[in-house]
């Protein structure tokens, strides 16, 4: 079976100039439901294979205003439910209060992120001077997906099954206006999810936790010098890792209204290891070198220590927010390009006696957007499976491929999409019946502009050389995406899994 459920109006030119609303960034208008009676699949589905894979991103419905920046699209979730040898792919809109209102005027109402002084509207972040898209990152908690954009937002609750909009939890007021930002937490063991936000006013972050049961249990404001943008945190079985970094708006001109982001090399990067329950009096704060964090792969308690890893960049790079310069759509290329700005695998040692910093990096490769598996999350793994780029400047954001970083052996394993195929962050999926870390699958989707379609690949995450077991053809060519999930089926409704 393969159902249009909805088709949404584009507004969107076809001679649209953007580079990020053509080929592979190109919007779909259908949501579907299609199950793999009707989709051709290539390969066999494992039968062992059971749970949801959800991947968000951004799938622009309406002419934008101005400057159109990939993250300024509307959030689209994909998922793809595996059962019994079979699966049923779904694709929904997130359907934000800012989707409804454009919805209804049937044309943008807000400019994109890097122009918030076109907008008349106030408040900060994406709750305010930019729509609350959704579409960075996605999450299972407590039976629930939690779909936010990266600069805070509402908690937007969907159904894992439908992917239907829920009604958001009663703790949204509490942390509003800054809601909550990604990358959000979840331990797994206790069902407990951690949360950061920040904000342009004083205090510039609050830290929180929300319960297996969807209550918020604990929510702190953090004192900062400053106005200052993290992107991650870190858990631990028994502590969160907030982030201090020096890539900032520029504090004077920040006075003046004008939104410059400025890496400051001479300013240390600073993280606050608080007790997961703690408050800004019990924070221990360590510095390292100028940094800056888009995401971490994982953190995890080692006797005295407190371990985080990741991908680490000491020359980022983002676009001017404010009035842009003629050339923009390069500038944000460049932003996206990890050959230029050299995102590598790295790690940081907190030790909680001493005091003491160590760090270096764990491989020369440039890479990004590393995931773990859930059952790993702060605690001590082996495993990091991250996303590889394209080293053509003009196809900077393309992730061309995947690579395993074995961190107790020190090697790695590589996977190509291939020619003209561009994929989305990977997750783990371990069956029931696992024993060690990688035993499992890894999925992902990819578009292929060969073939001007999608697909949804599974491989064997003990050994990536393999390439895929299975590969499933989606009914439509879907836009290129930011951040997925993986849904134990043991967890869809959110019972804690011992």
């Amino acid at each position: 079976m393969i159902k249009i459920e909805n088709e949404v109006k584009l507004t969107i030119a076809e001679d649209e100039t953007s580079p990020f609303l053509t080929e592979h960034f190109s919007p779909m208008s259908k949501e579907y439901t299609a199950t793999t009676d009707s989709l051709e699949v290539i390969g066999e589905i494992p039968k062992d294979l059971h749970g949801i894979y959800v991947r968000n991103g951004h799938n622009q419905v309406h002419a934008p205003m101005g400057v159109y920046h990939p993250f300024d699209g509307d959030g689209m979730l994909h998922a793809v439910h595996f059962e019994d040898g079979k699966a049923t792919y779904r694709n929904r809109f997130v359907r934000t209060t800012g989707f409804l209102a454009e919805e209804a005027a049937g044309k943008s109402l807000w400019s994109g992120i890097l122009e918030p002084h076109l907008n008349t509207r106030q408040g900060w972040g994406s709750m305010g001077t930019m729509k609350d898209n959704a579409g960075t990152d996605v999450i299972a908690h407590a039976g629930r997906l939690i779909a936010t954009m990266s600069q805070c937002s509402e908690v937007n609750r969907l159904d894992p099954i439908t992917l239907e909009m829920l009604e958001p939890d009663s703790w949204n007021t509490t942390v509003a206006p800054q809601g909550i930002c990604s990358h959000y937490k979840v331990d797994n063991d206790t069902g407990e999810l951690m949360f950061f936000n920040f904000s342009e006013t004083y205090p510039y972050m609050n830290y929180g936790v929300v319960g297996p049961d969807s209550q918020l249990k604990h929510y702190v404001p953090i004192d900062l010098p400053g106005v200052r943008w993290p992107h991650d945190l870190g858990i631990t079985k028994n502590y969160s890792i907030l982030h201090d970094l020096p890539f900032i708006f520029d504090p004077e001109l920040l006075e003046k209204g004008e939104r410059k982001v400025t890496f400051f090399d001479n300013m240390p990067s600073r993280f606050g290891i608080i007790p997961r329950h703690g408050s800004n009096e019990d924070i221990k704060w360590f510095e390292a070198k100028p940094c800056f964090i888009l995401h971490l792969s994982n953190c995890y308690e080692d006797g005295d220590n407190v371990v985080m890893e990741g991908c680490v960049s000491f020359n980022p790079g983002k676009p001017e927010v404010g009035k842009q310069a003629a050339n923009a759509n390069d500038r944000i290329t460049e932003a996206f390009n990890k050959t230029a700005t050299q995102y590598k695998m790295y790690r940081w040692t907190f030790n909680m006696k001493t005091g003491k910093t160590t760090e270096g990096f764990l491989g020369d490769e440039y890479t990004e957007y590393p995931v773990v598996s859930n059952d790993y999350v702060g605690k001590k793994y082996r495993y990091s499976y991250n996303s590889i780029f394209s080293p053509d400047p003009s196809k900077a954001w393309y992730l061309t491929g995947l690579i395993k970083y074995d961190l107790k052996e020190g090697t790695t394993q590589t996977y190509d999409y291939g020619e003209g195929r561009m994929g989305s962050e990977p997750h783990i999926a371990r069956p029931a019946n696992a024993v060690e870390e990688d035993d499992g699958y890894l999925i992902t989707l990819v578009t292929d502009m060969n073939e001007k379609r999608s697909e949804c690949l599974i491989m064997d995450a003990s050994d990536l050389t393999l390439g895929p077991i299975a590969r499933i053809i989606l009914p439509d060519q879907i836009a290129v995406g930011a951040h997925a999930a993986w849904v134990e089926g043991a967890r869809i409704k959110g019972e804690l899994v011992k």
